[in-house]
């Protein structure tokens, strides 16, 4: 009997092949899909198989999508994402509506979750799932309707949010100790930095870097530094008076405003970061995220913002 070509292979293996291409990597297909390395290879050994076709090169340490896994993984890829919507949609409470939305963490925790009480008192039947993390997401393969990206400033993708600018800030407690006044930027010698710590993968400044270059004191030495791997972390820091931060606005607005954070010295440096909304493709019929588009620019810019505008 011959075989059905077009039979397809069972979803499970479809989606563990998604993972391992997304990634290049079946340790980190597995920590995805909470499985073992091990067996994220068995099942890509199945697929391909089944398939009649190698999916991966195989290479020292490192995996690359042959011809065929290129063009499975494209197809793969949104159709998965396309599924994975509508189950999510069929799960929902009926008559309510559900967006999912990726961001760093010192944006959701410092600026978009205090705010999200507006959003969700004025529109109590949208459910807003939030990733706050580093990663970069594909948001069709991955599942997300929009992002808010944090990237130079000049880049042609997404609607621009605002341009960053820098200054230090620390709490009203360690601005009042006369034994280390914090009258000029020099006076930071005698403070502790607080400082996030970027991976050297990332294109990402170094904390403190630009902003003491900016105002010639490039070979500053501060007392001490406290290092820490977000920039939520580094403000919790600040607000507890364990040092000095490099406060990023619009993040630390709030918190200025309340004085629970003060800047101790006046002006601004503009920073080469800026913030920029993505949709992901399709997700702009979505009534949910029109909805939270234009509330988001309104934050943003003023009820006078429109959605689609470039600012």
């Amino acid at each position: 009997m011959q075989k059905d070509r077009s039979r397809l292979p069972p979803l499970d293996l479809l989606a563990t092949f998604e993972s391992a291409a997304k990634h290049l990597s079946f340790t980190r297909a597995g920590e995805e899909r909470f499985v073992t390395q091990s067996a994220i290879s068995r099942q890509i050994k199945t697929l391909e198989e089944e398939l009649g076709v190698a999916l991966f090169a195989r290479r020292h340490r490192a995996l690359a999508l042959t011809a065929d896994g290129r063009r499975l993984y494209e197809i793969c890829s949104g159709m998965l994402a396309q599924l994975r919507s509508a189950v999510a949609q069929i799960r929902e409470p009926a008559g309510r509506q559900v967006l999912a939305l990726t961001t760093t963490p010192g944006l959701a925790s410092l600026w978009l979750i205090p705010r999200l009480p507006l959003f969700t008192l004025e529109h109590p039947g949208i459910d807003v799932r939030i990733d706050a993390s580093v990663r970069w997401h594909d948001l069709q393969a991955d599942g997300f309707d929009l992002a808010i990206r944090y990237r130079r400033v000049g880049s042609r993708s997404g609607t621009p949010l605002g341009r960053e600018s820098m200054q230090p800030v620390c709490s009203p407690q360690l601005l009042r100790d006369r034994a280390r006044p914090l009258k000029t930027p020099s006076d930071l010698r005698q403070h502790t930095l607080l400082q996030v710590v970027i991976p050297s993968s990332s294109s990402m400044p170094l904390e403190w870097d630009p902003w003491l270059q900016a105002v010639g004191l490039a070979q500053l030495r501060p007392a001490a530094t406290l290092s820490f791997s977000n920039y939520d972390e580094a403000i919790v820091a600040a607000l507890t008076g364990q040092g000095v931060a490099l406060g990023r606005q619009p993040l630390i607005d709030g918190l200025l405003k309340s004085r629970k954070l003060v800047a101790p010295f006046k002006g601004t440096i503009a920073s080469p970061r800026g913030y920029f909304l993505e949709i992901a493709p399709g997700a702009h019929t979505k009534p949910a995220v029109q909805v939270f588009e234009r509330w988001l620019l309104e934050q943003v810019h003023g009820k006078s913002a429109k959605v689609g505008s470039e600012v």
